[in-house]
């Protein structure tokens, strides 16, 4: 196995506990697809720096803490405590995750028209193994340490099926909440979305870690949107300094279909996001914006990958980066163009300020081409501030601490355009005043 050393304590418990998890979902259809799981990840092993794909990331501080797999459900979280979370979405829906449980009395569900279950009780439910077989696990990638684990132990998350012409009018909130750990908590989130043809949905996926303890999600979601639906999914990673998150998204689409996933990374010790795009028919749109504003030793990884199989479709990337103290950023984008992909239009850009001497990113967008009638262009800069504009904004009566953070609010602000719901454009650009330490009217 690979990286014994380093993740000998957590595999040692991984392999001691599975059986006894497996005997709880012993009705569960997905028993071998567990078992198989758990044996390829102790082939694997985690990945480590030898590793292409995780050259510039070193995950050795979370693989080599001890975790709680089967964290306790007991939590004394109040409302006022998740109203302090809260975008100010009065008129959202709000799905909140407690320990791994859902909890109806802090959620409000008013999608009656669409199909929404806990995770945990649509993998139980026969009424739902059709759909399952359909979906479940068919586009995640099989040979990832993180995404094997997932599969063995996932139990917590959601299930959202939008039926055919449904509008969910409402965009829905949902919460990740861990609390009340007395030892370092894993959570093993699975999340499955189908959009079906002419439906529209949009998602906002937030964690938020309230111990001291670290906790270390590991979370996978599979997004199907069907012909002519739109599927928006943004992500709000704010989280505490004792968090690890390591995300794999994958999202398939159909033909005249259009999806969006905006990721806003302001929190969490180390957080990594795998994005992967499928194009499976003509005139598809994808989106992917990212906004990324650490400092401290924190680390964000950013690796997308978009997969052009069919002709005349569109994707877009456009991810920003401020980079303090000794915070490192890592951006690796992937755009693949199948050779019967023509009129393919791909774009991809990278661009980042580093604030101090100690701050890094490495940035590596690519680009692989096997079509000939394309336009395709990526893209990164990696620099400082523009001292004329600094000038002028002084020259103004501005002070050096303000005009600094006007700038850098700018260089961010348009990744965000594409956000279409209010309070959620409203939060992040108050976490952005908030991070440059800028006061600014909204």
């Amino acid at each position: 196995m690979q990286n014994q050393t380093i993740t000998m304590a957590l595999f040692e418990q991984t392999i001691n506990t599975h059986s006894s998890f497996l005997g709880t979902l012993q009705h569960s259809f997905l028993d071998e697809n567990r078992k198989t799981a758990i044996q390829n990840f102790e082939l694997k092993g985690f990945p480590t720096k030898k590793d292409e794909e995780y050259k510039y990331t070193n995950i050795k501080e979370i693989t080599e803490k001890e975790y709680n797999f089967f964290p306790t459900e007991e939590h004394n979280i109040s409302k006022e405590q998740l109203d302090a979370l809260h975008l100010g979405e009065e008129n959202f829906d709000r799905i909140v995750f407690i320990n791994g449980k859902l909890h109806k009395e802090f959620s409000k569900i008013s999608i009656g028209n669409a199909e929404f279950l806990s995770f945990s009780y649509a993998l139980n439910d026969s009424a739902h193994k059709e759909a399952f077989d359909k979906y479940f696990n068919t586009i995640a990638n099989k040979d990832l340490a993180f995404t094997n684990l997932n599969l063995a132990y996932c139990n917590f998350g959601f299930f959202l099926r939008v039926p055919k012409n449904v509008v969910i009018e409402k965009p829905i909130h949902i919460f990740y909440l861990s609390q009340n750990q007395n030892e370092n908590a894993f959570y093993n989130t699975r999340n499955l979305l189908i959009v079906e043809e002419g439906a529209k949905v949009e998602i906002i996926e937030s964690h938020h870690n309230l111990d001291e303890s670290f906790v270390l999600t590991n979370s996978v979601t599979e997004i199907f949107t069907y012909q002519n639906a739109k599927t928006d999914w943004h992500k709000l990673q704010n989280d505490s300094d004792t968090s690890y998150l390591v995300d794999h998204t994958f999202a398939k689409q159909e033909r005249n279909s259009l999806t969006t996933v905006n990721t806003f990374s302001f929190g969490g010790k180390l957080v990594r996001n795998n994005l992967d795009f499928i194009h499976n028919g003509e005139n598809i749109n994808s989106f992917m914006n990212g906004i990324t504003i650490i400092g401290k030793d924190q680390l964000v990884d950013h690796h997308t990958a978009v997969h052009h199989n069919t002709p005349n479709c569109e994707s877009y990337q456009n991810y920003k980066g401020i980079y303090k103290d000794k915070s490192h950023g890592v951006f690796n984008g992937k755009v693949f163009v199948n050779k019967i992909a023509q009129k393919t239009n791909a774009y991809q850009q990278n661009n980042n300020i580093l604030l101090d001497e100690g701050a890094s990113i490495d940035t590596k967008p690519q680009l692989e081409i096997f079509a000939d009638d394309v336009k395709c262009s990526h893209g990164c800069t990696v620099g400082q501030l523009n001292e004329d504009a600094m000038f002028y904004l002084r020259a103004r009566g501005i002070s050096k601490k303000e005009a600094r953070a006007l700038l850098l609010y700018a260089f961010a602000n348009d990744a965000m355009q594409n956000i279409d719901i209010e309070p959620l454009k409203v939060k992040v650009s108050k976490l952005l005043a908030e991070k440059l330490e800028v006061s600014m009217e909204f």
